[in-house]
């Protein structure tokens, strides 16, 4: 019993002072740390980590930005095709109830296609408080008198590019985007196309087109009359809101309730380096800003239009059938006029566009 309690006595008193050296050992020790930083040093970034960050977020956003601008731009794209597909089926709408199709312009100010099939569109109050009877009202025709011009100075989204950036006539009459086909050559001034463009090997005989500037009869197409096939026929297109500027003040391209505005010509390829022929004096246009080149027409090189838009790389247009195709501005010429006439009897092959 003695040796067993010497035992247990010598035992505690060891544990004892181990427990007094831990204690001791542990006072030495530092407090726990609260931070990486030394006690000594303040945290934060230098001014050299603050710029790479700066920088790599600009680049980032520089990589971004012109990827949600394409994104952005693929949908006012699609949103514009969207817009010609219905006005296309407009058309159609027409021809169905009159089995003809509209006339392009009554001579230069007494109304176009447009207003024609505003009732297809479900524009019918535009369209019936349209006042067609008045007669020519000088300058700026029908469409500019009193009774019409609160019509006209109201924007129809339907035939609006969201691409383009909304442009008005010097009066404040709306300008549009979708044009009609008026076929492979030009318009000569009182309306008719000119039967040939051009002379010798340059030159373009006229193939027929669906629509048509009529100045002193009435003339209109029917589907039937578009021996080249529905498919292989363009009936709309795009033009581009000139903005207005030069010594006149106005650009009439997107002027679509003026007779020369509403249509556009494949004798040129689409959004074409090449100018825009169009009227001089009065009728001006301006080559200032993001308006394509033009100049004055003459004798042998008559007024002429081109179908342009302001998507990169092509133009929206619409066929017979009432398809809406994204035309390539490197189309073959020989192909953007073939597709433009009614009866060249060309073979066009769906891969050529």
């Amino acid at each position: 019993m003695g040796v067993i309690m010497r035992t247990i006595i010598i035992s505690t008193m060891h544990n004892s002072a181990r427990f007094r050296d831990s204690a001791i050992s542990c006072d030495a020790c530092p407090p726990l740390a609260t931070s990486h930083c030394p006690p000594a040093t303040r945290c934060g970034f230098t001014l050299v980590e603050l710029l790479v960050v700066i920088t790599i977020i600009g680049i980032l956003i520089s990589l971004l930005l012109p990827a949600v601008q394409t994104a952005r731009e693929a949908a006012r794209r699609l949103q514009c095709s969207n817009n010609l597909k219905q006005v296309a089926l407009a058309v159609h709408g027409y021809h169905t109830t009159w089995d003809r199709l509209p006339v392009g312009a009554y001579k230069y100010n007494y109304g176009t296609w447009q207003m024609a099939i505003l009732p297809y569109l479900e524009l019918d109050t535009i369209y019936c408080e349209y006042d067609w009877t008045n007669g020519y009202m000088g300058r700026y025709g029908m469409y500019g008198r009193p009774d019409n011009y609160y019509l006209v100075a109201t924007r129809l989204p339907i035939f609006t590019c969201p691409s383009d950036a909304p442009q008005t006539d010097v009066q404040g009459i709306m300008k549009h985007n979708y044009v009609c086909n008026l076929g492979n050559t030009g318009t000569n001034i009182y309306g008719s196309p000119p039967q040939q463009y051009g002379s010798g090997a340059a030159a373009v005989n006229f193939g027929g087109a669906p629509f048509s500037i009529r100045y002193d009869s009435v003339e209109q197409y029917s589907f039937e009359h578009i021996r080249d096939g529905l498919s292989n026929t363009l009936i709309l297109s795009e033009s581009v809101q000139g903005v207005n500027a030069g010594t006149y003040g106005r650009d009439l391209r997107g002027f679509t309730y003026w007779a020369f505005g509403t249509g556009f010509n494949a004798y040129l390829p689409p959004n074409s380096s090449l100018p825009d022929r169009t009227f001089e004096g009065y009728f001006d246009c301006s080559m200032s800003g993001t308006n394509p080149p033009c100049i004055a027409y003459t004798t042998d090189a008559p007024v002429t239009f081109a179908a342009r838009s302001r998507h990169v790389g092509g133009v929206n247009a619409a066929l017979c059938d009432g398809s809406v195709q994204f035309i390539s501005d490197n189309i073959a010429l020989e192909t953007w006029r073939a597709l433009s006439t009614t009866r060249g009897s060309e073979v066009i092959s769906d891969s050529a566009y």
